[in-house]
């Protein structure tokens, strides 16, 4: 029988994350082929592409940068949580070894979610490519004046955004820094985006929902010297005005092992405390 061939991925300077991974090589070793260790090592996609499953052991941090290699791959991906938080590292390292043979048996459900394609063009060339799982910002910068952006949809004119910036996120990532903005939160397997303000400069500017389908163009009209298009808070590219963001559904997908013990509904429950019933009293707690 041929074993499932997997690639590992992690953080080196955290030593639970070492500690993590050497658990699981002890625990898995002769069942799986261990392709490459990519915690010690560059991976090459032609490698990456052999792999039956990935397994990323660190926080959503190590997560993002691992799957922004692997979206082209169609490689699933097993998070390991070693971090703080750890939302989108849906296995803890003994529940992993628990759900091992059902992830093996292919019984485990692998959701398929959309990534973000993210360009800059500058002058008529495109000055810089990359991909977002979970958003892409425009954060205003030093020396932190009010910036201006024009906002279009498809080419029609969708809006100026006045303030510190603004946030386009995944279905992914509405959990992140968009919920913290004020934004909603969406199913994560929805192919769809997520334009929220960064404190506007108008009371009536709100979230809103597009498809994902459609190409957004952002281009800086007012900026400051350091506006920047952050990707998942890792990838950095430094705007100059009249610069044209364009975003867009990236062909390739995010997907993700999920854990069998929890929706991603208990999830946001249980980490997030989101939809916390009020504590009451004892007395009103005890009334008819």
């Amino acid at each position: 029988m041929t074993k499932p061939k997997f690639i590992l991925f992690g953080d080196s300077k955290r030593p639970h994350a070492v500690e993590a991974m050497e658990q699981f090589v002890a625990f898995a070793g002769q069942r799986i082929e261990i392709l490459s260790n990519c915690m010690e090592t560059a991976c090459p996609v032609d490698t990456l592409r052999q792999a039956d499953f990935a397994a990323v052991f660190g926080g959503d941090g190590t997560i993002l940068g691992a799957a922004r290699q692997l979206c082209e791959t169609g490689v699933p991906v097993i998070g390991v949580n070693v971090g703080k938080l750890g939302f989108l590292a849906e296995f803890s390292i003994d529940e992993l070894e628990t759900e091992f043979e059902r992830i093996l048996s292919g019984q485990a459900l692998i959701e398929k979610r959309m990534i973000l394609q993210c360009s800059v063009v500058r002058e008529g060339r495109p000055v810089f490519t990359s991909t977002a799982v979970n958003d892409a910002v425009i954060t205003a910068g030093s020396p932190f004046s009010m910036i201006e952006l024009e906002l279009s949809v498809q080419d029609q004119k969708l809006a100026v955004c006045i303030g510190d910036g603004v946030i386009v996120s995944t279905p992914t990532g509405t959990t992140a820094y968009n919920l913290s903005a004020g934004g909603p939160i969406l199913s994560a397997n929805l192919s769809a985006v997520v334009i929220t303000p960064i404190c506007p400069h108008s009371l009536s500017f709100r979230p809103i929902v597009i498809n994902a389908e459609n190409q957004l163009q952002i281009v800086p009209m007012r900026l400051n010297k350091q506006t920047t298009l952050m990707l998942d808070g890792q990838v950095r590219q430094q705007l100059l005005a009249g610069d044209r963001v364009r975003l867009q559904k990236h062909p390739g997908q995010f997907r993700v092992v999920n854990n069998p013990r929890r929706t991603q509904w208990e999830t946001l429950a249980g980490k997030l405390n989101w939809a916390e019933k009020p504590r009451y009293s004892e007395a009103a707690e005890k009334r008819p």
